[in-house]
């Protein structure tokens, strides 16, 4: 009797024991099922996702972006360009004007100073000055025949020219991609400057005496190059801007004249392509 009562109880216990197994395998199927449509429920409920700004998208190009970095904050920037010319002609013809005899120089000289007040961005100062010289002892312009012809001649001509620039620039380096050699940078300039000139011809001499001033704003997009870590290659050129002038003349200091012109310019200007040397400190 006490034999049957033990194997009961033990029968009892086994089969509790497999119903909550199964309980608990239930409730766990029924959990996972759950889940799933709790997520699509909150993916329902979720707002959408709002719009990239204009500004989102700029940055998303990449082309300024700060992990493509060129030129590190805090950088110091100096550099400049020179270039210096010199001419003489002895009874040379060119085109219709023959019997050319003239000497003369130009000289251009342009120091830059900048400084990165964040990375590929830099602000500063460039000044440029400019000096050229002619001299025409002779020159001939002809039309027509040598039996009828209509000929002009200018002799004794002497101009003398210098002008001064200061500008205040400021810079966008945009790197080629990865490369810490070669980038494009484009710089924005707002310039003022002044100059003076002298002209004389004929004997008895006749003279001219000008002086003037500028007032303008231009673009001029470039490449830089660096040779060394600190040293680099520049080449930029100017392909829009607007401008402002005023000249004033007196003439054998007796009359005077006045000229004001205005200029918006949107094509490039081969005469301002720039070749020059930067150091990066």
């Amino acid at each position: 009797m006490g034999i049957l009562t033990i194997k009961r109880t033990t029968m009892r216990k086994q089969i509790l024991t497999t119903f909550a197994a199964a309980l608990c395998l239930a409730g766990t199927a029924l959990t996972a099922q759950a889940q799933p449509a709790e997520q699509a429920a909150d993916s329902l409920a979720a707002p959408a996702r709002r719009p990239m700004t204009i500004n989102e998208m700029r940055l998303r190009r990449g082309l300024t972006d700060r992990h493509n970095l060129f030129v590190p904050k805090g950088q110091w920037i100096f550099g400049g360009t020179a270039s210096y010319s010199t001419h003489t002609n002895d009874r040379y013809q060119f085109f219709i004007i023959e019997d050319i005899n003239s000497e003369g120089y130009t000289f251009r000289v342009s120091p830059m100073i900048a400084y990165a007040l964040r990375d590929n961005m830099a602000i500063g100062a460039r000044f440029v000055y400019a000096r050229s010289l002619l001299k025409l002892d002779n020159a001939s312009l002809k039309f027509g025949d040598d039996v009828d012809a209509t000929e002009f001649r200018a002799r004794d001509f002497y101009t003398l020219t210098h002008s001064y620039t200061a500008s205040v620039i400021w810079r966008q380096y945009i790197p080629l991609g990865n490369s810490k050699r070669f980038a494009l940078f484009n710089e924005m300039q707002l310039s003022a400057g002044g100059s003076q000139a002298k002209f004389a011809n004929d004997s008895p001499v006749k003279g001219t005496y000008e002086t003037g001033y500028t007032l303008s704003l231009g673009i001029s997009p470039g490449i830089v190059a660096f040779a060394t870590n600190n040293m680099a290659f520049e080449v930029n050129v100017g392909v829009m801007g607007i401008s402002y002038s005023s000249i004033k003349q007196v003439h054998n200091q007796v009359r005077e004249g006045k000229l004001d012109t205005s200029m918006m310019n949107f094509k490039v200007n081969i005469f301002s392509i720039g070749l020059g040397m930067a150091f990066y400190l």
